[in-house]
C-alpha cells in the first residue's frame, strides 16, 4: 500500500466514504499461507467500488458505468491461493482508472487545462476513448458530463495507478527471487458473443511467455471443458507487454473469460453458472501449478535458496 497520498482533488468530497476507502486501500493483495508455485495472479478490472463523487459527475447511471468492469473475476480466480500463489486485485473501477494502460495513454482533451504528465497523443486506445483515464465505457457511451480538472490526471496516477503497479512489481520480483522464475497471469473477462470461445489466452503471439506456459494453460482449461483460443482478438494488453520478459525469467499470459459463462451481463450479477465455472477454474489452476516447477531458470538467475 502507498505510504502517503497527495491531497484529493476538489472534485472528490472528503465525506465520500467510498473514495476514502479507495485512498486507504486502492487494491487488495491476497497471499497464500505459503508460496509454493511461481505464479502471480492479477485482476486489474474487477474493482467495484464506485465513489459517489465519481458517479455524480457521470452521464451514466451506476449500472451502465459497470459495463467496462470485468465483474467478479477476482472471485473466480481466488483459487490462486490454493495453489500457493498471490492474487492482486484493483478495488477502484476500470471506468475510473485503467491500470492495464500505459500511464501516458491520456486524452488531454478531457481536461480543463494543460496537463503536468506525459501524454501519448497517438495511442490508438486513447483515440478510441479507452485510455488510462477512460472517456467511454466499453459499449461506447461517454462517461463524463464535463471536463475534468487538469490536476486530476496526476492525482489519479499518483493515488491509484503507481501504487498498484509498484505492488505488482514487488509480487513478481519476490516470486522470481524465490523460484528463479515468475509467471504473471493477468485475468480478465470479455463480453459474450455468438461463436465466441470460452477463453482466449494471450501471450502477444509468443513474445511474453515460454511456449510451455501457453500449451500447459491451454491444456489445463481444455481438460475442464473450456473451449480455448489463442491471441485473437485479445493478444495481451499493457501489463502483459510490460512484464513479459521470458529471457529474464518473467513470463506473462493474459486470460480472457467469456462473461456468458458466469454472469448476468444485463444486471451485472453472478449468473447461475458462477460456482461451477469457479470450480472448473480452480481445477485448471491446480493442474497448471504442476507445470510451474518445470520451468527453467535463465542462466545467471539463481534460486533464492541456493
Amino acid at each position: 500500500m502507498p505510504e502517503s497520498t497527495p491531497p484529493s482533488t476538489s472534485a472528490h468530497d472528503r465525506s465520500d466514504a467510498l473514495f476514502a476507502m479507495l485512498l486507504a486501500e486502492p487494491f487488495s493483495v491476497r497471499e497464500p499461507a505459503e508460496r509454493t508455485a511461481p505464479f502471480v495472479f492479477a485482476s486489474p478490472h474487477s474493482g467495484r467500488l464506485y465513489p459517489s463523487s465519481f458517479v455524480s459527475r457521470s452521464r451514466l447511471n451506476p449500472l451502465n458505468l459497470r459495463r467496462s468492469e470485468d465483474a467478479f473475476v477476482d472471485e473466480l480466480f481466488a483459487s490462486a491461493l490454493d495453489i500457493g500463489a498471490p492474487l492482486i486485485a484493483a478495488r477502484f473501477p476500470r471506468a475510473f482508472l485503467d491500470v492495464n494502460r500505459a500511464s501516458a495513454e491520456i486524452d488531454a482533451a478531457m481536461f480543463d487545462g494543460p496537463l503536468d504528465v506525459a501524454v501519448d497523443a497517438v495511442s490508438p486506445r486513447v483515440s478510441a476513448g479507452l485510455g488510462v483515464i477512460p472517456r467511454i465505457v466499453r459499449d461506447g457511451a461517454e462517461i463524463y458530463r464535463e471536463k475534468l480538472s487538469a490536476r486530476e490526471a496526476e492525482e489519479r496516477l499518483a493515488m491509484f495507478y503507481r501504487p498498484y503497479h509498484a505492488a505488482l512489481d514487488r509480487l513478481i520480483d519476490d516470486t522470481r527471487g524465490k523460484f528463479g522464475v515468475a509467471v504473471l497471469i493477468d485475468c480478465h473477462s470479455m463480453p459474450s458473443a455468438a461463436a465466441a470461445p470460452d477463453i482466449i489466452l494471450g501471450d502477444r503471439y509468443g513474445l511474453s511467455s515460454a511456449p510451455l506456459i501457453m500449451r500447459a494453460t491451454e491444456h489445463a482449461f481444455e481438460a475442464q471443458g473450456f473451449h480455448v483460443a489463442r491471441n485473437a482478438p485479445y493478444a495481451g494488453g499493457f501489463t502483459t507487454q510490460l512484464h513479459g520478459r521470458p529471457a529474464r525469467g518473467i513470463h506473462a499470459l493474459q486470460i480472457e473469460l467469456n462473461r456468458g459463462l458466469y454472469l448476468d451481463e444485463e444486471q451485472i450479477e453472478r449468473g447461475p453458472g458462477f460456482d461451477e465455472v469457479a470450480a472448473r477454474i480452480a481445477a485448471a489452476l491446480k493442474e497448471l501449478a504442476r507445470v510451474g516447477h518445470k520451468l527453467e531458470r535463465p542462466s545467471g538467475i539463481a534460486h533464492a535458496a541456493e
